[in-house]
């Protein structure tokens, strides 16, 4: 019903810049938030940001300031505008769309981050 499609991984030094997207279609007529969360190998995944179908926006506490989530309505898809990168971010990303109380998630997309 819903799919997802994440891009914009890759690998860049630290301090570097990147951005992710995530195309969503199917059905996400009134969905409530979508959202990136990632997880590094060995530790649980963690929120990093949603933002909400009326652009309330939240972000985990470790990339605030640095990282920026928007989306465009026009094209279903959400961004994540990441900067002043650090290795601690290395991590598959994953984008989530929740509606109706249902979750929906992306194939995820890796991030790496050099020293």
């Amino acid at each position: 019903q819903v799919q997802l499609v994440e891009s914009g991984g890759g690998l860049v030094q630290a301090g570097g810049s990147l951005r992710l997207s995530c195309a969503a279609s199917g059905s996400i007529f009134n969905f409530n938030y979508m959202g990136w969360y990632r997880q590094a190998p060995g530790k649980q995944r963690e929120l990093v940001a949603t933002i909400t179908s009326g652009d309330t926006t939240n972000y985990g506490d470790s990339v605030k300031g640095r990282f920026t989530i928007s989306r465009d309505n026009a094209k279903n898809t959400v961004y994540l505008q990441m900067k002043s990168l650090k290795p601690e971010d290395t991590a598959v990303y994953y984008c989530k769309l929740r509606r109706y109380m249902r979750d929906y998630w992306g194939q995820g997309t890796q991030v790496t981050v050099s020293p």
